[in-house]
């Protein structure tokens, strides 16, 4: 409930065209967009999630990226 409660309040926002929610494996667990927009963006979102993850780990290795929030203009 509380999951559904923030996607709603982040969906609410003036400009959030879509959400999604991905697991630890990139596979999607929630989104507003259709399935093939949603592979393919999870796809590409979970080499993201993979590089940041790594740079998190090299400023310091007993740390790790547990949120990630991407903002664009389009």
């Amino acid at each position: 409930a509380e999951v559904e409660e923030t996607l709603k309040r982040i969906q609410s926002h003036k400009g959030v065209i879509a959400t999604i929610v991905i697991n630890a494996e990139g596979i999607p667990v929630r989104t507003t967009l259709d399935n093939s927009t949603t592979v393919q963006y999870a796809a590409l979102l979970q080499q993201l999630v993979m590089k940041a993850r790594s740079t998190v780990r090299d400023i310091d290795p007993q740390n790790d990226l547990t949120f990630l929030r991407i903002r664009s203009k389009k």
